[in-house]
Order: structure tokens, then sequence, then C-alpha cells
């Protein structure tokens, strides 16, 4: 598949990243190198990676547990003061090869380590390769609030080993195929198309869906990269989608969601209210929430979990001047930023979901 230049990086994918990747480490006198992984990639990834790394520059492994719950400022501090203790200066280089928190946890702590060193993402994911590793945006979580501490920083490069899916269980292949669906919906109607028969889709189509997707998103971030305007699209079923994760992460009477599964309820929310503004037809919304609902699982909302998700959307990062701001379709593959909505609605979208 043919490479994606992005602005100031390049996404390369399978064999050709690693090529590309060890021609980048030769002409560059790195004075060491640092992997950052999760214990799940460390066991699953890692050993290929490191087969196919050609240099004779000192490396070492820093492995932290998997799951959102790492993704943190303790965390950082913990990983800091390692790189600190193994001579790391400003002129090493850290890989960060493992799933989005690994990708968004990697680039906060190289952007801020000394002011700032160069570092590389591998995506493990599918939700990594066509979300997290892309456009810049690296940070953690305060306490339950997804990605509120955080920094825009572009990687050396991207590599996108396909293959690495083939380790990944079902549910964490649904929660990166919540973000792609995303990308048809907002971007490319055609795209969107492409997934109401996934049935008839074997793996070689995937890796174009994915080289498709990855691209939909550059294209996007290149033209906003700060998110002031248009990049703001990518939110569109993660204002009501992360409140929801966020709560359900927080209250230890529910099953924690992963990313993707919330954000599916999201699209499904925010498609209702893109309907109810007259933005997308009744057909159109009937059928963004056939092709979710036939893919990801129902959950159960009662009055108390919904006064306590609406809320959460006070902390969210597109509000400006204390306004809950939307991202709403525009009809399928266009939206439009900056809606405002009235917590009636929200409650109306709940009570269609349900039905």
């Amino acid at each position: 598949m043919q490479h994606i230049e992005a602005n100031g990086y390049s996404v390369f994918f399978n064999e050709k990243g690693y090529t590309s990747l060890n021609h980048f480490i030769s002409q560059r006198n790195y004075s060491n190198i640092f992997i950052i992984s999760d214990t799940n990639s460390n066991e699953n990834c890692l050993p290929k990676f490191l087969s196919l790394l050609e240099t004779d520059k000192n490396n070492e492994i820093i492995e932290i547990e998997p799951g959102e719950t790492e993704k943190n400022i303790t965390t950082c501090v913990e990983i800091w003061s390692i790189l600190t203790e193994l001579g790391a200066d400003r002129k090493s280089l850290l890989i960060n090869i493992g799933g989005g928190v690994i990708t968004d946890i990697g680039g906060f702590i190289a952007s801020t380590f000394k002011r700032g060193i160069d570092f590389i993402n591998i995506p493990t994911t599918l939700l990594a390769m066509v979300d997290a590793s892309i456009g810049g945006k690296n940070g953690v979580d305060l306490g339950n609030l997804k990605n509120q501490i955080g920094v825009i920083n572009v990687p050396k490069m991207v590599i996108i080993d396909t293959d690495f899916l083939s380790t990944l269980p079902q549910n964490e292949m649904r929660s990166g195929l919540a973000e792609m669906l995303k990308h048809g919906l907002i971007f490319d109607e055609k795209y969107w198309n492409e997934f109401k028969d996934l049935n008839q889709k074997d793996f070689a189509d995937f890796d174009q869906l994915i080289h498709r997707s990855v691209e939909i998103k550059n294209e996007i971030v290149m033209q906003d990269p700060t998110e002031n305007g248009i990049r703001k699209a990518l939110n569109f079923g993660h204002t009501l989608g992360h409140a929801i994760e966020s709560y359900f992460l927080e209250n230890e009477s529910k099953k924690t969601l992963l990313h993707g599964e919330a954000i599916a309820i999201g699209m499904i929310l925010e498609s209702f209210l893109s309907y109810e503004k007259e933005l997308i037809s009744r057909e159109e919304y009937q059928e963004i929430k056939y092709v979710l609902k036939e893919i990801y699982p129902f959950i159960e909302f009662d009055k108390n979990d919904i006064e306590q998700i609406i809320k959460l959307l006070s902390f969210d990062k597109k509000n400006e001047y204390g306004k809950i701001l939307f991202v709403l379709l525009d009809k399928i593959g266009n939206i439009k930023i900056n809606q405002q909505i009235n917590n009636e609605s929200i409650f109306k979208a709940f009570e269609d979901y349900h039905l």
C-alpha cells in the first residue's frame, strides 16, 4: 500500500514501514532507543518488531499494564523517572508500540521529556491504527475524564502493520471499527456504504479500508492541525460517547465499555440529534442506527445514568465559553460543527436509542 504524507511525517504500511524505519534510524545519530509497550503488545507484537529492527543502538523496553486506567499522569511520572535513570537525553528516540493508550501516553511522554524528544508510533490495534496514532494528539486522562491533559505534537513516522490485528479479540476489532464508520459518516458516504455488509469483506479488502480511513483522518487534520475548525468533525459521536465512556469507567456497578463501544452509542445519539435538527433525513438516521446496533451490543440507560452523563458533558474539550458544542451530521458524508443542543433533546435521543 502507498504511504501517506501527513503534516511533517509519513504513515507507512506493512513491510515498507520497517524498511523506512531502519533507514530513518541509520540516518540519525540517536544516543539510544527506548520502547514503550504494554504486556499484551510485549507478548504478541514486540518479538516481530525487534526481529525486523536493524540498529546497533542500545534499546531498552519499558512495559506498562494494558488498559485505559494506566493512561494517567502517575504512569507518566513513573516512565519519566525510568527514562532518567536509564540515561535518556534529548538525543534519545522513543518508539511507542501498542494500542491507543500506548500511542497517546507515549507521545505525551516524548513531547514533554526534556522539552521534547523524537518519537515513532507503531499502533497494534485497529483503533490505534485508524485514529489514536494519527494526527499528533497526545495526552492522558484526568481521573475519569478523557484526554483532559495533552499536547499536539507529531511523531517522526507511523508504521501500520496489519499483521498485528490477528492477535486482537473481536471486541477490540469492533472498537476500532467504530472510528472507521465515523470517518465514512463525516466525510465519505461511499466509504460508509462499504460497511453495510461486512460479511462480504475479506482481509485484503480490510487492508484497503484501513488505508482509506487513515487517508480521511489525515485529509481533515491537514486542513486544521490544531482543531480550531474542521478537525472538530472527528469528534462526531465523541461528545456523548466520551461522557458515556467516562461514566462507565468511574461507576463500579457498570461494566467498563471499550472506546469504540461508547462512541458507537454516541454516534447513534448524535445522529438522532442531527435528525431532530433536520440535518439528516429519517431514512438516513434509521440506516445509521440499524448498522451500528447490528455491530455493537445494546446498553441499557436509566434516568439517573442519563442525568449523570449529561453532567459530564460540561468537561468536553470542544466546549467554549461555557457552551456544550456538538458535531452533527449534515447528510451522510458532511458535518456541521459548534452545534448547541438542549438537555430535552438529549433525553429524547436516549429514548429513541432504546427503541
